[in-house]
């Protein structure tokens, strides 16, 4: 298929103190977390002046790619829309339908499988054009993972080796020291469901595919820094910004845990590298350098947190290399063997645990 319009798809974010506990009760809403809760994060926010920077950034990000389409032979036009905060995916879905648009090619600032990474924004994406009576009208289909992508392992890697090299310089010995890489926890039961039902015998539980995808990663980025002329410590992956009901399990290590465990191995330097995400919003911005670094200066440990991929120029390029392969059938390309991942989700993927829902770009095989 042809698509004529692209949409930059993203979770979303306060601007403004009066935008926070709304924008949480819209997050949150169904799942069960304590209202408590709730006014716990909210703080992170206002310590940041109730601004996410997540907003900012995606259109930082959005102007770069605006920038490089042309060299990239793209010439159809990007949108951005939200799921939780303006702009909200049905006003923009309704703008790209005013503007003469109707095959849409979204893409997600999530390179994993998860329900909430993945299916929930199909999920948006139906309702929003149930919303505006445009089903049938318009079609939106979705850019796949691109967790094991050289666009995204590249510069996540280069910043682990630029803060290895400084960790060396100040004294520390790389085997003194452990990489921890990051993302956003997520129940046992979403990560057992991750990812296609026909694929899930293959991994290991209760992380399934969406901590496989992370490993992977994970795997390819100590790679390409040892590639760069680092010398790699022990890597694992750890867990952060759990926010739900405290008597559901959710995915473990959690950070600051496994920070108190490094030291207690004798380890003296942490350095975290928030894998999961894409751009340094509140959650990386507070959970990791506010919190993480509070537990390793506690324990007496040497801390740094690198950068995510952003606006990097490999990131930038390789954004429109994965949408090239849906607008001019460029290769696929995926440097570890789970990839590359399907084009479109099949039937049953990442499930809704509470109640189904209508999807789009879905596929019975």
């Amino acid at each position: 298929m042809s698509y004529d319009a692209i949409l930059l798809a993203s979770f979303g974010g306060p601007e403004g103190p009066d935008e926070v506990m709304p924008f949480l009760e819209r997050v949150t809403a169904g799942r069960g977390v304590p209202y408590e809760r709730l006014v716990d994060v909210s703080h992170h926010y206002m310590a940041l002046g109730g601004v996410s920077p997540i907003n900012a950034q995606n259109r930082e990000l959005l102007d770069a790619l605006r920038a490089r389409f042309p060299e990239r032979g793209i010439d159809v036009p990007i949108y951005f829309g939200n799921r939780n905060s303006e702009p909200y995916f049905a006003d923009v879905i309704q703008q790209m339908y005013d503007d003469g648009h109707r095959r849409v090619l979204a893409w997600v600032t999530s390179a994993y499988s998860s329900y909430s990474g993945c299916r929930q924004y199909r999920e948006n994406f139906y309702k929003a054009l149930q919303d505006t009576e445009l089903l049938g009208k318009m079609t939106i289909d979705k850019v796949r993972h691109y967790f094991d992508h050289p666009g995204f392992v590249t510069p996540v890697a280069e910043d682990i080796a630029n803060q290895l090299a400084r960790m060396v310089s100040e004294g520390v010995d790389p085997k003194d020291a452990v990489i921890m890489f990051a993302t956003h926890s997520v129940p046992n039961t979403m990560g057992e469901t991750s990812g296609p039902p026909a694929r899930r015998g293959e991994f290991e539980q209760p992380g399934g595919a969406y901590a496989a995808q992370h490993l992977a990663a994970a795997a390819l980025v100590i790679n390409e820094v040892e590639r760069r002329g680092q010398v790699a410590p022990e890597w694992e992956l750890v867990y952060q910004s759990r926010s739900g009901s405290p008597s559901v399990p959710w995915l473990e290590p959690d950070v600051n845990d496994a920070i108190r465990e490094a030291k207690a191995r004798g380890k003296k330097a942490v350095l975290v590298s928030p894998l999961g995400f894409v751009s340094d919003h509140v959650e990386v911005i507070w959970d990791l350098d506010n919190e993480a670094k509070e537990t390793a200066d506690v324990e007496g440990l040497w801390f740094a947190r690198t950068a995510t991929a952003g606006t990097h120029e490999a990131f930038v390029d390789g954004i429109c290399d994965l949408l090239l392969e849906r607008l001019a059938g460029a290769e696929k390309v995926a440097l570890s063997p789970l990839g590359p991942w399907p084009e479109f989700c099949a039937v049953g993927c990442c499930p809704n645990s509470r109640r189904e829902l209508p999807t789009v770009a879905e596929v019975t095989a």
